[in-house]
């Protein structure tokens, strides 16, 4: 199993960082099985798994239940869980609450969304041992106050902008951070200004290492092509072929055969 130690390693070593998201012990068994580095459970669950239109949705209560299945799952893989909206933005006390409930359902880390405003409660967290990953850039807990799912660091000063969130999460004792889509050159850039790695999504490949939506990564979103997924499986036709030919089955006779019956 990975540590949290490794990725400034990978980072030191040139290894570069694979990461997807998973949310449910089916899918954790395959993802255990690959090669892939690390798995977040993502805030995402709530659009992904659960139909809404943005991450808000997601409790930290709905975030420990998701851990738990991926943790049974992947037993052997570095488990980072999100922090949902506002989860960071309450009392400490609720935070460190949500903090307990995520890692106690197995997550080795979890990943805090932005960081001005927040360095003393993401210092706070990471002094009681908890590791904690950043997110800059889009960071879709803000979805309302971006105006909608949009590049972020556009501006012309965008690179020293984000450099300085960077270098605030670094201060603040972050192992790593994920930048979401934000142009390539500036995610390049201020990768090349931090000692800890970097794990890109919509950021070019500048980063240490990129992360994927499991379900954009498989093809399962069928109407869902944004500029920065790469699908690896035609996934929603594939499933639906075979959901089809159960059903022909099922309704010819075919299925079940002799040997398929007691």
């Amino acid at each position: 199993m990975k540590s949290v130690l490794d990725f400034q390693k990978f980072k030191e070593q040139g290894h570069r960082i694979s990461m997807v998201t998973c949310y449910d012990s089916t899918s954790a068994k395959i993802v255990s099985a690959s090669r892939i580095d690390c798995i977040l459970v993502g805030d995402s669950l709530a659009m992904t798994m659960h139909g809404h239109d943005t991450t808000l949705a997601a409790t930290p209560e709905l975030m420990a239940l998701h851990v738990e299945a991926v943790r049974r799952g992947a037993p052997n893989k570095f488990i980072v869980g999100d922090m949902p909206f506002l989860a960071h933005r309450g009392s400490l006390d609720r935070t460190m609450e949500a903090v307990r409930v995520i890692m106690k359902a197995g997550a080795q880390a979890v990943k805090i969304e932005g960081v001005d405003g927040a360095e003393d409660v993401i210092s706070y967290v990471v002094q009681s041992g908890v590791p904690v990953m950043g997110h800059l850039g889009l960071t879709p807990q803000s979805v309302h106050q971006f105006g909608g799912f949009k590049v972020q660091a556009t501006e012309s000063n965008a690179a020293e902008i984000l450099l300085a969130q960077a270098k605030k999460l670094e201060a603040c004792g972050v192992f790593a951070m994920v930048f979401e889509c934000v142009p390539h050159e500036v995610a390049t850039y201020v990768t090349s200004k931090l000692h800890v790695p970097t794990i890109g999504i919509g950021a070019g490949n500048g980063c240490s290492g990129q992360v994927l939506v499991m379900q954009d990564l498989l093809g399962l979103n069928a109407d869902f092509q944004p500029k920065f997924v790469r699908k690896y499986l035609d996934g929603f036709t594939q499933f639906k072929e075979a959901f089809d030919r159960f059903d022909s089955d099922v309704k010819s006779g075919e299925f079940p055969s002799g040997k398929e019956s007691y």
